[in-house]
């Protein structure tokens, strides 16, 4: 009683404008039912479950909506996006019927005149957080459609909107004038969420990640999508035969998505490429080229880069032959609201050097897709995954050197030298890894193509020097690769691998400078 009296309207002679709570109440237990189904992987049932109320309830109409956009995002189907993005806005218009006519964002934003809790219905005050998250999971779907300025600065509105509504129901929460109720679990579990989120995102440190998983405990009896997660969480760690037992747990788990075995398969093909298992790693991206849409031209490239890792005693299978799947990667081009995958145009400008007649193969096309993909950050904490892989770099820079010349000469030798020093750095030959990443430097000039191998040297050599408490010169690399080098491949994410490494070198120097003056005046 003392809860619906704290969501009661005004008193002073006005309209009592709470609707029936027994309605809401209902809707949030149907849709813990829903979430119960989805999270036992039985999607199919959950969604029919929500549908009939979905143009009536905003619970049962978010929650649907939620279902199918994580379906997009799985599936990166045009029409699974655009699906989850229409039933995503429908949600949103059912919560905005439901909000005060005086939102709770612009009542607390203002500094003039605050209106008290009291003036909130409970269903208002629900519908508020509701309409938080349609904010927020449509901004992602905004992202996911299109890259272009207009979707990035309407998508970063959304954002924005999202963020301030989640502080101010937080802010709600801590206040004395707040009273618990028959439904306060969802409402603080929804905010307590959204804001705990947001914290998650904009830390952007995955030490933090990994710890709060921990502390939640992901396990193995929870379905597909915890031990999915788990799995990542072992590889991230460098556990990986460990992250591969997880996976595969996940992909036995459920059959009715495929989407997640599509998941498991991407992340097992990389864990057999960080232990050297060519044919295990082709297993599964022939799996991921045959039966998800998400980039043909990635997957048939992952497919060629590991044949041609085979030796020539190995037994190839299927009759798939490397320089044949080479050639077909370019006609699979695959564009997302008109816009191009960036490792697909990665995958496709390395491809064309097979189109002439007499191609000259790529050396070590799998470990260089490992880069871009951030692998060797894995493999540096099991040194003898790393000691494997710099055999193999040490190998096949033997065999550059022995060969003629040609056109791709100096990138090819040029890129063995990035990988091998990024793995002489894991194993703490520091000396010998600054070495081979100023060597490419050296041959800027001589580079033809892989021009993207110039800023990620310096990027590398930078962070290496951060690592020895070297900021100053670090930040002067930094500035570098960020300043003289534009249009090459995989731009983007070395640019943001740029800034956090800058920031990280600033912040390191300024906080030496604070000792120094500290030290000085005691």
């Amino acid at each position: 009683m003392a809860f619906l009296t704290a969501w009661r309207g005004p008193a002073s002679g006005k309209r009592d404008r709470r609707t029936p709570v027994s309605n809401l109440h209902e809707a949030l237990d149907q849709c813990m039912t829903a979430l119960d189904l989805f999270l036992t992987n039985q999607f199919s049932e959950a969604l029919s479950y929500l549908k009939p109320r979905t143009k009536e309830s905003m619970y049962h109409s978010l929650t649907y909506a939620t279902i199918l956009e994580m379906q997009a995002m799985m599936t990166f189907d045009p029409q699974d996006i655009l699906l989850a993005g229409n039933m995503m806005k429908e949600a949103q218009l059912l919560c905005q019927r439901h909000r005060r006519k005086s939102s709770v964002t612009d009542s607390f934003s203002s500094l003039v005149h605050r209106p008290t809790m009291d003036q909130f219905t409970e269903e208002e005050i629900h519908a508020e957080v509701c309409y938080a998250e349609c904010l927020l999971q449509r901004a992602a779907l905004t992202f996911l459609q299109d890259e272009n300025m207009v979707s990035f600065i309407k998508g970063g509105i959304k954002v924005r909107n999202s963020y301030q509504t989640y502080k101010e129901l937080d802010s709600l929460v801590q206040s004395s004038q707040y009273c618990k109720g028959a439904s306060h679990r969802h409402f603080e579990g929804g905010v307590k969420l959204g804001v705990g989120a947001f914290n998650l995102t904009l830390s952007m440190l995955p030490t933090r990640i990994l710890r709060l998983l921990e502390f939640v405990g992901f396990s193995g009896n929870k379905g597909a999508i915890f031990l999915f997660f788990a799995g990542r969480i072992e590889a991230i760690k460098g556990n990986i035969d460990a992250a591969i037992r997880r996976f595969e747990e996940c992909c036995e788990a459920q059959q009715h998505w495929k989407q997640f075995h599509h998941m498991c398969y991407w992340e097992l093909m990389w864990c057999f490429t960080y232990k050297g298992q060519w044919k295990m790693a082709y297993f599964y991206a022939d799996l991921l080229s045959k039966e998800n849409s998400w980039s043909k031209a990635t997957y048939i490239y992952m497919k060629a880069a590991y044949l041609s890792m085979f030796g020539k005693e190995d037994y190839k299978p299927f009759g798939d032959d490397e320089v044949e799947l080479f050639r077909a990667v370019p006609g699979l081009k695959l564009k997302i609201a008109g816009k191009s995958l960036p490792t697909e145009k990665f995958a496709i400008r390395k491809s064309r050097r097979y189109l002439s007649p007499n191609p000259i193969s790529l050396p070590i096309p799998a470990l260089e897709m490992m880069y871009i993909w951030n692998g060797y950050a894995v493999i540096g904490k099991q040194p003898e995954l790393t000691d494997g892989m710099l055999d193999i770099i040490t190998k096949t820079e033997e065999v550059l050197a022995k060969g003629p010349e040609n056109e791709y000469s100096a990138d090819d030798q040029c890129l063995v030298k990035l990988l091998k020093g990024l793995c002489l750095k894991y194993l703490g030959r520091v000396q010998e890894a600054e070495e081979n990443f100023r060597s490419i430097s050296a041959n800027e000039k001589k580079i033809k193509y892989d021009h993207y191998l110039i800023p990620n040297a310096l990027l590398e050599l930078a962070l290496l020097f951060m690592e020895q408490g070297r900021n100053e010169e670090a930040v002067k690399l930094l500035e570098s690769a960020k300043q003289n080098y534009k249009n090459y491949s995989m731009e983007s994410r070395t640019h943001f691998r740029i800034q956090a490494a800058t920031l990280q070198a600033k912040s390191s120097l300024e906080n030496g400078s604070r000792s120094i003056v500290s030290s000085v005046s005691l």
